[in-house]
């Protein structure tokens, strides 16, 4: 017989954004990902952390079924945002991926203008009935993003002549210009100095104000700076999950304290 969740599993599954249950993922015969089960809470930043190679950025990958695109990758279990099993043959990866938007490691401008990049997603959708809807949302998703006063004037300029850390901020104004309700960012930050970090994560605290973040970082300092919860991985396992002050200052399983204490890693 299955056990009935207890009154505070069952509210937490009621809040969530992302309920994750009894995931697996294999590369052909690699199980790479073992028994994840994660509720994660709508407008906050969830940080995924956890050795090179532990599992965070695939699991990462299946919150928007970015592993479909490899033929080898079987995903198992059940994945939800607001109820909704994602993997249902009934959803299109297509429509699931404007509502889950993806900001990856290296910068990936598209090789347009600053204009077209964003209104590239707006455009396929059908979003704006008109061009001046269509500038509305450019110049929106700019100013979400902290890069409106910087390009303002030069929109018609290659996205691809940025700076680094301006490339990061157009790409997370691309997944914002799709009206995204999930943002997902693998190692956001990885690429860039310290002072284009600090500006993605004082948008990343903005950004939480209207959409749900989940961000993989190998940065335990990051993950203390930007998100209110934390879930540490290793070996394809979720180990721990919970506010990420309690991670931090008191785990509760050893392989934490060890990660988190710099004993592995």
């Amino acid at each position: 017989m299955n056990e009935m969740p207890s009154i505070e599993q069952a509210n937490a599954m009621s809040d969530s954004k992302i309920s994750a249950n009894k995931v697996q993922v294999y590369y052909g015969d690699t199980h790479a990902i073992k028994d994840v089960d994660i509720e994660i809470q709508p407008r906050s930043v969830t940080s995924f952390i956890g050795p090179s190679g532990c599992g965070k950025s695939t699991f990462l990958r299946t919150i928007n079924r970015m592993n479909d695109t490899i033929d080898i990758c079987r995903v198992e279990g059940s994945i939800k945002i607001d109820g909704e099993d994602i993997y249902d043959p009934k959803v299109d990866p297509v429509q699931l991926r404007a509502k889950v938007g993806m900001v990856f490691q290296k910068p990936n401008p598209f090789p347009k203008s600053i204009y077209d990049n964003i209104a590239y997603g707006p455009r396929i959708h059908g979003l704006a009935r008109n061009k001046a809807e269509l500038d509305d949302i450019v110049s929106s998703s700019l100013q979400k993003a902290g890069l409106w006063e910087e390009v303002k004037n030069r929109l018609d300029e290659p996205g691809t002549g940025m700076s680094g850390g301006q490339q990061q901020r157009l790409c997370i104004a691309r997944a914002i210009a799709v009206s995204p309700e999930v943002i997902l960012m693998d190692e956001p930050c990885s690429a860039l100095d310290p002072i284009a970090t600090a500006k993605v994560e004082e948008l990343i605290d903005e950004l939480r104000e209207n959409f749900t973040i989940v961000i993989v970082t190998h940065s335990m300092q990051q993950a203390a700076r930007v998100s209110q919860r934390t879930a540490f991985f290793h070996l394809g396992i979720l180990v721990e999950e919970g506010p990420t002050e309690d991670i931090f200052t008191n785990p509760k399983d050893k392989r934490t304290q060890d990660y988190i204490t710099g004993r592995f890693g």
